[in-house]
Parts: structure tokens; sequence; C-alpha cells
């Protein structure tokens, strides 16, 4: 059964000048401000779409990644993923950089690597964002 998750935004005044907040409706964590400085210069305390991005692409490839090793017998310990979205004022979102590292018991490095490419492929938040390069940085803790 298809789930829908609900956010909404409210902007006042010019995109430079004005100011606005997130709503989480789904999941009742809140408002949260945004600002044109917060996107493009420093946060002061607000979120940005690309930080709201970042957060849910880490979360989604961190659940995939997860799946893939318990699917395969290997149930990850740990699993912690960042990641970096890249804002260019003018261009866009310019790239997406997805660091994980792992703590799997009875897996190799390179098995980790592997699960990991292929949860970056079929994550559906890196499958949404296909517009953008995403590149992937592997540790691993045996």
């Amino acid at each position: 059964m298809a789930t829908i998750r609900n956010a909404s935004a409210h902007w006042e005044g010019s995109l430079m000048e004005g100011a606005g907040q997130v709503t989480f409706e789904s999941s009742n964590l809140g408002t949260h401000e945004v600002t044109w400085a917060s996107r493009a210069e420093e946060p002061g305390g607000r979120t940005s779409p690309e930080e709201l991005i970042a957060a849910a692409h880490s979360t989604c490839f961190s659940m995939a990644l997860s799946h893939g090793l318990a699917q395969a017998g290997t149930p990850p310990e740990s699993i912690d993923t960042q990641a970096a979205v890249t804002f260019q004022p003018g261009t866009g979102i310019t790239g997406i950089v997805l660091t994980v590292t792992g703590k799997v018991p009875g897996l190799t490095a390179a098995q980790f690597e592997e699960a990991a490419q292929a949860a970056k492929e079929g994550c559906p938040v890196s499958q949404a964002l296909k517009a953008v390069p995403i590149s992937l940085e592997v540790s691993f803790t045996e």
C-alpha cells in the first residue's frame, strides 16, 4: 500500500529579502525557518531545501543498504551515512556525496562496498535524484 507524507512551505516577500517556514506535517516534527541566506550562505539556525534533501537521501540510503545486507544474510551492526548536497546559486544542485561507514560482522570491505553501490542505485531517493551526479565514499569497520 502506498504512503503519502506531507510537508508544506510558507514564504513572504522576495527571494533575497523574504523569509519562510517549512512544516513537517506527517511526522509532526514542527516548523523550521528558511531564508535565502540559509540556503546560499550560512544556515544561521535555519534549514534549506538542500538540507532537507540531504536528510531524506542519507536516511533512505541507510535503510536500503541495511535491507540489502540483511537479505544477503549479513545484517549490519551499524550504518552511518552523511549526504552532502551542493547548491550553487544561479545553477542549482550540482552534486550529492554520500559518505557511509558500516560495521557488518562476517563481511569483507569489498563486499560492503558492493552492497553500498547497489543501495545507492536502488534507493528510492537516489532514483528520484538521478538528474544530479551522486558519488559514494565508503569506509568499513570489521
